[in-house]
């Protein structure tokens, strides 16, 4: 706000002229001290004017008693995870009421560098959505494979001054925290040198070591697995999110922590959400509502969505229904039961109502983010897996996450040495393929437990480096699979006997699209509906969410990166054969 800005606020509260809006008889929810009053609201400049009084408005609407809260703000997520581009995402996720979010870009930056960066803060400019960055901290995760880009501290203090990027992204090297690594430092320097916020990833760490975390710095954590830990957190504190994605949720395993003491302390989140959670399930909204049907007060849970994220991050322009605040906010008919959007305002302007946008936001060409595919002398003879013995270690996958299990399993070998597939056996070949810098790289395994019976599955989509990852029975239909990713510039393609049975192309860094919501839930849909038909892959398990995650060597236990198979726990590379 600037001085004729609040001029003009002030003569509007004051009745001199005018307001652009009354919305009249609302039950204001106020995130400042958890009541709901009745009254009129008056906006001017799609900022909140006051309330009640004798004011005159150019246009008027009832409420007629509704809910009126201020716009959700996600407080951690990936724009990428969703599939959509900027500004599809904004158009999927205004109706539910979000009207900020906190995204951390390290998918695309881990695909594109800096040209990610610039695409995201271009194509999240002029959209209906307030997108806020935090800058990545870890690209890429872990040195033990090859993405796009490595950005060290240099980078970010070329970007951290910009007034959209809040801060330092999730610090996932908590080793590299507590050892004080030099490197780790630099980065932490430039978010102290700025005054801006630190993000955290650290599950399970307690005690001393996390005395030492929060200590750095570190903000938040939206990687809590206990009660118990969330409480430590605060105790320390840190803001803790409450995650409620497609894959990771733990709204309802860390409620209990959650008092009248420490919610100020407690913010939402989606982190990784997928395209087809958000149109069946909603967005923020969702965890929310989760919360209060499982027994959260709606007015804490209210406020963690909103006015806990706002000062957090040091967003005071947003977060309440207050005046000077920005007028983002949404009508409900309820909050006792979950929270259900009827009509979503953005600056006093209707965005979207009954679940549908109205304020479309503008498309941004992918300039310099789309064609990212360098794949160089790719051949099925890369595919190639000869173990050296027929006692292998093999990747287990564990149904409803993302952590994966030590296997052993006795397997046949042909005369060279090849690994045979058997059709008896749950056993697959895994292989990830370098994609960003021409190096030939290739890396084949085994994994056990994702039910196919014949072709292949490929994907872009591979956590966090984004290599090109396929899993099969049989070479040819795998270096159908990647042959098909190269060609298009990334995505997800199905193969069985040579035949393609079904593509989602991902034509932005191999990782969004500009497709609208509808139509990639559309195609996905039909996708996994031919993944169990076709390939006779379990319904347990998602069968491209699973995939995209096998190669992320911060996850346990064993990962495949394009450099080999990693064993998570003794952070180093393993062999594939057992050793009698």
């Amino acid at each position: 706000m600037d001085s004729m800005q609040a001029s003009r606020l002030i003569d509007a509260a004051m009745g001199r002229i005018p307001c652009d809006m009354a919305v009249r008889n609302a039950s204001v929810v106020d995130t400042f001290s958890r009541k709901v009053f009745r009254s009129d609201v008056y906006i001017i400049d799609g900022l909140i004017a006051g309330f009640g009084g004798e004011r005159k408005a150019l246009e008027e609407m009832d409420a007629g008693g509704r809910y009126m809260i201020p716009g959700f703000i996600d407080a951690h997520c990936h724009i990428e995870s969703s599939h959509l581009s900027p500004s599809q995402f904004s158009d999927a996720v205004v109706p539910c009421g979000t009207t900020t979010v906190i995204a951390d870009p390290h998918e695309i930056l881990n695909v594109t560098g800096l040209d990610g960066m610039e695409y995201m803060l271009k194509a999240s400019a002029s959209i209906p959505l307030s997108v806020f960055f935090m800058f990545p901290s870890c690209v890429p995760a872990t040195p033990f494979e090859h993405a796009g880009a490595v950005l060290e501290a240099k980078e970010i203090a070329e970007y951290i001054g910009n007034a959209r990027i809040l801060g330092l992204g999730e610090m996932m090297n908590y080793p590299g925290v507590a050892s004080h690594d030099e490197a780790v430092m630099a980065k932490l320097e430039e978010a102290y040198r700025t005054g801006k916020k630190i993000d955290g990833h650290a599950p399970s760490i307690l005690g001393m070591g996390l005395d030492a975390y929060a200590g750095a710095g570190i903000t938040t954590d939206h990687e809590c697995e206990t009660p118990e830990e969330l409480r430590e957190k605060v105790r320390r504190g840190m803001y803790v999110m409450l995650r409620q994605g497609t894959a990771c949720r733990n709204v309802l395993q860390l409620l209990p922590g959650v008092d009248e003491g420490n919610s100020s302390r407690i913010l939402f989140c989606t982190d990784d959400r997928q395209p087809q959670t958000i149109v069946q399930e909603g967005h923020v909204n969702y965890g929310v509502s989760l919360a209060i049907q499982h027994g959260l007060d709606p007015l804490a849970a209210i406020a963690m969505a909103t006015l806990n994220a706002s000062v957090c991050y040091g967003l005071s322009d947003r977060g309440a229904i207050a005046p000077g605040r920005r007028a983002d906010f949404f009508l409900a008919s309820s909050i006792s039961d979950g929270i259900r959007p009827e009509e979503v305002f953005i600056l006093g302007r209707k965005a979207a109502e009954g679940g549908r946008i109205l304020m479309k936001a503008p498309h941004t060409e992918p300039v310099g983010v789309s064609g990212r595919m360098d794949v160089k002398g790719f051949s099925k003879d890369k595919l190639s897996l000869r173990p050296g013995s027929d006692h292998v270690r093999v990747i287990d996958i564990i149904p409803g996450g993302v952590v994966t299990g030590k296997g052993e399993a006795w397997i046949r070998r042909s005369e060279s040495g090849e690994w045979i597939h058997d059709e008896n056996a749950d056993i697959l070949k895994l292989a990830v393929i370098e994609r960003h810098h021409g190096t030939g790289n290739a890396a084949a395994a085994l994994i056990r437990g994702y039910g196919m019976k014949h072709g292949a599955v490929a994907t872009s989509i591979a956590h966090d480096s984004h290599n090109i990852i396929v899993i099969g029975d049989n070479d040819d239909d795998m270096a159908a699979a990647v042959g098909k990713l190269i060609s298009i510039g990334g995505g997800i393609t199905m193969f069985r006997d040579g035949e393609e049975l079904g593509t989602h192309r991902l034509e932005i860094a191999g990782l969004m699209t500009d497709l609208p919501l509808q139509e990639v839930t559309s195609c996905l849909e039909s996708m996994h509906m031919t993944a169990g038909k076709e390939l006779g892959i379990s319904k347990d398990i998602d069968p491209f969410m699973t995939l995209c995650f096998m190669a992320l060597p911060v996850i346990p236990a064993l990962k495949l990166t394009d450099c080999g198979l990693f064993d998570v726990e003794s952070f180093s590379f393993t062999d594939i054969a057992i050793k009698e």
